[in-house]
């Protein structure tokens, strides 16, 4: 097979480069071993938080040959292949399972970080630690933020160098794919394990790309790359500033396609229907909705102080209402109650309880809501749906612009969390349902001034969110999956 980290869709690595690389995977090996001649046996189970909702069967490691269940449906079954890093790439993933679930597929949940007695979980676990506390440090730390956070996520990830440590990288990661039927589609979101899956052989491979700045890091060369929106496939197409000023050879127009916005099937159907409860509880007065979720790094925990201090005088009046994800991040509540005082009387906890969680944001649909509302849930899968349920009903999602930023609900956006996030913020500006970022609190405090004064900026984004439905902006879903099995057709 090819070594991917020597030529780059025709561009040749320098030999500094592909000797790094090839360091990389060897101190990979020396800290975590290298388990490339093991043989894991897989077994599929039903994902009990999510398996009702988008057919999700979880792939994992049997403690045996004997216990392996070889149940893989090589006919309608589709891989999806994702780490837990943050919250985003999971948010992807459930996109992927949710359209392939209503398009009449089986989508098989593989988490490489979810395997800890294999090389791959290890090593990718060693950097999603570092990845987490770069960035709850770039919130604290403007200096870092400034001299090292934002360029390396926004230069250093640019650069065809570190697509070539990463392939060398992602060999250790393919033994979890042995026992995977190689005719069976994967759709991949996050790069790693689209790039094992290649390594792997697996034959019908889709690299579904986050964000809107086109990186090298997410370049999976053998697999089909899809991206969001048409400047990042320019970008993606003709590997632009991949390797500083020098003109590239681009990547063939068969390696990618444009799809739009990854979003669950259970969202954009009912795009229509959400936004006309948004604009009929404007013109009823009711409470203002807004959503605030942090990330699965829990690094704004200052803004969202911030953001219900201004807000609780409103809660109090009855004009607005806000519900508070904090995902896997118990302590980020306990911290806001402890500076909030306030908070303690007018809250109501959702804590690990999934039922009440569902039939909560089932309620919020048609019933009114006052106060606030605060859900944490210790499942990973839980901590990040909870939002998905709860968007349908809130009328302003507060985020950073991360892949949150794609989604189609009214957004106001805070501070990012590397410079990568900025591209989705001024994406989502421009198409209409989002604002731009706010990059600190006195202008997020304004435009929440804003939304509550003038329910003209709410009516707007909900017309443009309608208007991009019909465009098929939100359709990326949908298309990376059949893309996918149009592979295997060929």
């Amino acid at each position: 097979m090819k070594d991917r980290s020597k030529s780059i869709f025709g561009n040749v690595m320098p030999d500094a480069v592909f000797n790094n690389a090839c360091k990389s995977k060897e101190n990979y090996i020396k800290k975590y071993g290298d388990d490339s001649k093991k043989d894991y046996p897989l077994i599929l189970e039903d994902n009990k938080q999510l398996g009702d909702i988008l057919g999700i069967k979880n792939v994992r490691i049997a403690g045996s040959m004997v216990e392996a269940n070889a149940g893989f449906d090589e006919e309608k079954g589709i891989v999806v292949g994702n780490i837990r890093m943050g919250f985003g790439h999971y948010r992807i993933s459930m996109a992927i399972a949710s359209a392939a679930r209503h398009l009449g597929y089986t989508p098989y949940w593989l988490d490489l970080n979810s395997f800890p007695q294999t090389t791959c979980t290890k090593v990718i676990s060693a950097q999603n630690d570092m990845y987490s506390l770069g960035s709850r440090i770039s919130g604290k730390s403007k200096v870092f933020n400034k001299l090292i956070w934002e360029p390396v996520n926004y230069d250093v990830f640019k650069q065809l160098a570190y697509n070539a440590s990463d392939q060398k990288n992602a060999e250790l990661m393919a033994p979890i794919y042995k026992n995977i039927p190689k005719d069976i589609p994967v759709v991949a979101t996050h790069v790693w394990p689209s790039q094992a899956a290649v390594h792997a052989g697996m034959k019908y491979v889709v690299n579904a790309i986050p964000d809107n700045w086109p990186m090298a890091l997410h370049l999976s060369e053998g697999a089909l790359h899809t991206v969001q929106t048409r400047s990042s496939y320019q970008g993606y197409r003709t590997l632009n500033g991949m390797a500083l000023n020098k003109v590239l050879k681009e990547m063939p127009a068969s390696d990618i396609r444009y799809t739009g916005h990854y979003i669950d099937h259970e969202l954009v159907s009912n795009i229509e229907q959400d936004c006309k409860r948004r604009l009929e509880r404007a013109g009823n007065k009711e409470p203002m909705r807004f959503l605030l979720t942090i990330g699965g790094a829990g690094a704004q925990k200052e803004i969202f102080a911030a953001i219900l201090k201004y807000l609780i005088p409103h809660i109090k009046k009855g004009r607005c209402c806000v519900y508070v994800n904090v995902g896997d991040y118990k302590n980020v509540w306990d911290e806001l109650r402890s500076e909030i005082p306030e908070l303690i009387g007018i809250s109501v906890e959702h804590f690990d309880d999934w039922q009440d969680t569902k039939d909560f944001a089932g309620r919020a649909l048609d019933k009114r809501v006052e106060g606030v509302h605060a859900f944490y849930h210790s499942d990973i899968f839980e901590a990040v749906y909870c939002t998905n349920l709860l968007m349908r009903s809130c009328d302003v999602l507060v985020t950073k612009p991360s892949e949150l930023a794609f989604y189609p609900v009214p957004k106001l956006f805070i501070k990012r969390v590397g410079g990568h996030e900025k591209w989705g913020a001024i994406h989502s500006a421009e198409i209409g349902d989002g604002t731009l970022e706010q990059r600190d609190i006195p202008h997020t405090i304004q435009m929440l001034r804003l939304f509550l004064k003038d329910k003209g900026l709410l009516e707007d984004m909900c017309e443009s969110i309608v208007a991009n439905k019909k465009a098929g902006i939100y359709d990326g879903a949908y298309k990376a999956v059949e893309l996918a099995f149009e592979l295997r057709e060929k």
